[in-house]
């Protein structure tokens, strides 16, 4: 088995912890946040991957035949719609700081004052 996924959903972890790191701009922190996540998507599918197998729907699979886990499929697909989820919900958070603060800058947002 290669280990080349397993690298490729490393670096694009690191890509997007990175990004959020070093922003200066929430909207931006959002999209980086969201780059780190879609790394789970790459470990998962790596994780679920079987060479010559197959699709889980049983009706016409010959006994014998090698399968693709269809519990790390579902889980990938749940984290998806999580991402996508929370994605939707820290943007919105963000187009309300910048209405009521009026601006999307980290540090400009640390006074409490209202």
């Amino acid at each position: 088995m290669s280990h080349l996924p397993y690298f490729v959903a490393g670096w694009i972890l690191l890509a997007g912890v990175y990004g959020l790191v070093t922003t200066r701009n929430l909207v931006h922190a959002v999209v980086c946040l969201s780059v780190a996540q879609s790394s789970t998507y790459v470990l998962l599918l790596t994780i679920g991957f079987r060479k010559k197998a197959t699709a889980p729907v049983f009706s016409d699979i010959k006994p014998g035949r090698h399968v693709v886990d269809a519990v790390v499929q579902a889980m990938t697909l749940t984290d998806i719609v999580v991402g996508a989820t929370v994605t939707a919900l820290l943007l919105a958070l963000t187009v309300q700081v910048a209405k009521r603060r009026g601006t999307v800058d980290p540090d400009e947002l640390r006074s409490l004052e209202p």
